[in-house]
């Protein structure tokens, strides 16, 4: 069925250049595909079947240059071997895994009178079989792809408590009328300010359990939103959620949901006077503002503290001189909706990739 070409020039990992063609190595990783290289090497023809000194088989639908040193040979039809047959064909010389490596490595010599397992019909070689049988495993893939496109939408619509990723009129309406929003300064705490401020309890991280428990532990860390770990711990030390939390030392900022537990007492959590208005999105909002508005004067250097937040202003958009929570609540779920628009539609580039594939094949 086949005969057997080898590589011409012995090519190194100092020669990929990303021009050229492929070139094929021994090995697994990336399919034994080492990169791209323009030196002067023989090139073999696509459609055809690169085994390795491991006994690993790639079916290869592209033109591509071999290296020497590993042992790479080439699998060359002697029949019109469509695409499909050759995916087939391969992964029945899957088994040369299991016979062959260091000790002992695969050539051609070792293996061009072996025997391999193919469907037949009538005593001939089922080629349609072969070419039935991927294709039904390449819809399959789409089906499958589908499914994940739902599952991800369903999942992030959950997390986000929205119905759907479209945009009503009063959402399109607020990002379309951003530009023209009325912004005033607002005391972050104080007598008239919006907050209730109050440093964190403090537990050292020598102190606790990584992955002990279910409450977050959080740090003064950007990453994760601030949780380092989710741990159980003495319930007196616990500080309650539905709050803006402040990285006493890095003016981290964000806001925290469920009741945590905080690694420094120069942390600050933040809460919302007006009980009414604090909703997760309206906080999400605010918890930007307070970055943007105050993340200038504040850092390592200069850390923010409880006393220094007391004379604080931050910027917020209003409506009639009262703060604008409505707005705050349209923008930030159509900013919602957007990134799951995003999600969807890679998923369904995803999908169309692979019919175009398929399609063409």
């Amino acid at each position: 069925m086949f005969d057997s070409e080898n590589g011409d020039f012995d090519i190194q990992k100092s020669h990929i250049n990303d021009s050229g063609e492929y070139v094929i190595t021994a090995g697994l990783s990336n399919n034994g595909i080492l990169g791209k290289t323009n030196i002067n090497a023989k090139i073999i023809d696509d459609n055809t079947i690169t085994i390795d000194m491991f006994g690993n088989s790639f079916y290869r639908k592209f033109k591509y240059k071999m290296v020497t040193h590993a042992r790479v040979f080439s699998l060359i039809p002697k029949f019109d071997m469509s695409e499909k047959q050759g995916l087939y064909i391969v992964n029945s010389f899957k088994y040369l895994m299991f016979g062959f490596g260091y000790e002992n490595m695969c050539s051609w010599a070792k293996i061009q009178n072996n025997k391999i397992q193919l469907p037949t019909k009538d005593g001939k070689i089922d080629f349609e079989f072969m070419d039935a049988c991927i294709r039904e495993l390449e819809e399959e893939r789409i089906r499958e792809l589908e499914e994940e496109r739902i599952r991800e939408l369903s999942a992030y619509l959950t997390v986000s408590g929205l119905d759907n990723y479209e945009l009503s009129s009063e959402e399109k309406e607020a990002l379309e009328n951003l530009k023209l929003l009325e912004w005033e300064e607002k005391d972050v705490t104080g007598q008239y300010g919006i907050f209730n401020v109050k440093n964190t309890k403090n537990i050292l991280s020598n102190d606790i359990k990584p992955n002990s428990g279910n409450t977050p532990y959080l740090c003064a860390s950007a990453d994760n939103n601030s949780v380092s770990s989710y741990i159980k711990y003495k319930e007196e030390l616990k500080d309650k959620g539905n709050c803006i939390f402040i990285g006493g030392k890095t003016f981290v900022v964000s806001y925290q949901g469920a009741d945590f537990f905080s690694n420094d007492s120069h942390n600050l959590a933040l809460y919302l006077k007006d009980e009414d208005k604090a909703d997760t999105i309206s906080q999400l909002f605010i918890a930007t503002c307070i970055r943007k508005s105050l993340s200038y004067k504040y850092s390592w250097g200069n850390s923010i503290s409880n006393k220094k937040i007391q004379n604080d202003k931050i910027m917020l958009p209003t409506k009639d001189g009262k703060i604008d929570f409505e707005f705050m609540e349209l923008l930030i779920s159509a900013v919602q909706k957007l990134v799951i628009k995003d999600v969807v539609l890679y998923a369904d580039e995803k999908i169309q990739s692979t019919k175009k594939i398929v399609k063409e094949n």
